[in-house]
């Protein structure tokens, strides 16, 4: 989870937020070697008196168009390559649904029999010791680890937002239409997100929590629930 003076992202957590904490670093190196370009040209153009009779030049015309186009296309590979492992969704181990209200989420286990509840923040004055203010709710969402998730996302009244950064994770959830997206929880863990999308009075009261647990673990807390 993010903490106290974080620069950068949250550790990665599924195969998709290792890529894209990847692209990000190859993103910023194209820039970073862009703005030293434009910086070296800009001191040489300051620094030294430039005289030139040229009236035409078609090799560097050719340079600084083709050079741009490279530097486009650097981009836009990678990023294609992730919007489409985002995107692909083939037989996923488990099928959950999240249905945003004012002001709290509701889950449901579509593979599993009456698997279903709310998730309520939990209030300040209920929290126990050492755990997160604003973030901990009643109900975690519970999944096995290393198994594909699929979430259905939809709202109930306003727009909403199902967002968990360190799974790479953020989808709207919009009233009579249902979005979806997937992740693979690479490790065990408590992963925490919020509602990312301005959605009232208390928008920031509604935070979500995935718990990642052997599959072992799972079983059995679903066996618990179900029943």
């Amino acid at each position: 989870m993010a903490n106290h003076t974080q620069f950068s992202f949250q550790d990665a957590s599924s195969p998709i937020m290792e890529e894209l904490v990847q692209f990000h670093d190859h993103a910023l190196m194209v820039a970073l070697a862009i703005c030293s370009l434009v910086l070296y040209l800009l001191t040489i153009m300051l620094t030294e008196k430039l005289t030139s009779n040229t009236v035409d030049a078609q090799a560097i015309e050719l340079v600084w168009t083709i050079l741009p186009a490279a530097v486009l296309i650097m981009l836009a590979l990678p990023s294609l390559r992730i919007l489409y492992m985002m995107d692909e969704i083939n037989e996923p181990d488990l099928t959950l649904k999240a249905i945003g209200h004012q002001w709290y989420w509701t889950y449901e286990y579509t593979d599993f029999k009456d698997l279903t509840f709310d998730s309520y923040m939990t209030p300040t004055a209920d929290l126990p010791l050492g755990h997160f203010r604003l973030l901990e709710v009643d109900h975690r969402v519970i999944v096995p680890t290393s198994s594909t998730v699929r979430v259905i996302v939809t709202a109930d009244d306003v727009l909403h937002s199902w967002a968990v950064p360190s799974l790479g994770v953020k989808t709207d959830a919009i009233p009579g239409r249902l979005n979806q997206t997937s992740f693979l929880a690479s490790r065990p863990g408590i992963f925490y997100g919020q509602c990312s999308e301005i959605c009232g009075a208390n928008h920031s009261f509604m935070p979500i929590v995935v718990e990642a647990a052997p599959l072992a673990n799972f079983e059995s807390w679903s066996t618990l629930m179900s029943s």
